[in-house]
């Protein structure tokens, strides 16, 4: 059964003869007729009653011409939906990313998108950057924002942003006044971290014990603002982005450069090779980079 013969079958009975569908169709009757007994030879039925003058309908006739009227609808509303598809009206972007990642950029990306794209919507999957990883591989996210280095035989990756690590400490610690501290002198402090899933809770352990110590930790959490908070109550330090300072409001946390060891927060965004990219997920990943361009993304660095 083909299209085009049920379009010529809904002509017919819409017109009431051949000879004015044909007109309209600006097809033979010939062609026309040969069209439908081809659909009524494709589904095993009579579908025109053929004892009278005008056109009429058997009961199988009018079965066909009302689910061919849906058909026709449908395909005319999926030429319409994959023209708005393609000229980026309507999509839905799974996204995966960190709750610090989120709070620091994913705002100034959303409102760009929202601007040009208003009725695609950015469902967003907020998890660890371990975790995501695994969502983008498995096809459950389509774009991740994770901490490099990655895993690069697994996605296709485009770095996104580099940010340096400070020291957080409240602004009554004995320490607060120092220009810079070494990561040595940190040694007895207690430590307030990220909790296992993150790879921040990774990296300031290893960066420690590359230090020649392991850190004492009094408090682990998966909320920034938290580990923000504790650090102003006093109970330990931490190690964040500096990016981060443009954020947070309490006056009782103060940043300290670490002295002789620039260590580097990069981030950025994944998509697993070879997988089939949307109209809109091309355009989202594009918007990145012009706003990556335009220096979006160091509205809250403290230089």
């Amino acid at each position: 059964m083909e299209f085009k013969d049920l379009k010529s079958f809904m002509t017919v009975v819409e017109n009431g003869s051949f000879t004015k569908a044909a007109n309209e169709s600006y097809v033979s009757q010939p062609s026309l007729s040969k069209s439908i007994k081809k659909l009524e030879d494709a589904l095993n039925v009579d579908l025109l009653d053929r004892s009278t003058r005008h056109v009429g309908l058997t009961d199988a006739g009018k079965l066909v011409y009302e689910q061919s009227y849906k058909i026709i609808q449908v395909v005319d509303e999926l030429h319409i939906l994959l023209d708005d598809l393609m000229n980026i009206k309507s999509g839905v972007i799974k996204i995966g990313i960190p709750p610090l990642i989120g709070t620091l950029f994913f705002p100034i990306i959303a409102r760009a998108f929202f601007m040009r794209y208003p009725d695609v919507q950015l469902k967003l999957i907020e998890r660890g950057a371990k975790a995501i990883g695994s969502l983008v591989e498995n096809g459950q996210v389509d774009v991740g924002f994770v901490v490099l280095p990655t895993d690069e035989r697994h996605f296709k990756i485009t770095p996104f942003i580099e940010d340096t690590y400070y020291i957080f400490l409240n602004t009554a610690h004995q320490l607060a006044d120092r220009e810079s501290i070494s990561l040595h002198e940190l040694k007895q402090e207690k430590f307030i971290l990220f909790t296992e899933e993150f790879t921040l809770h990774d990296y300031i352990i290893k960066t420690c014990r590359n230090a020649g110590f392991h850190p004492n930790i009094s408090y682990k959490s998966s909320q920034w603002d938290l580990i923000i908070e504790l650090v102003a109550s006093n109970l330990g330090i931490t190690l964040l982005p500096k990016s981060i300072y443009g954020k947070m409001t309490n006056k009782n946390v103060k940043i300290i450069p670490v002295q002789d060891n620039h260590l580097t927060w990069s981030l950025g965004i994944i998509t697993k090779k070879n997988a089939y990219q949307s109209y809109a997920q091309k355009q989202f990943l594009q918007l990145i980079e012009e706003q990556k361009e335009e220096g979006a993304f160091y509205y809250s660095k403290i230089e």
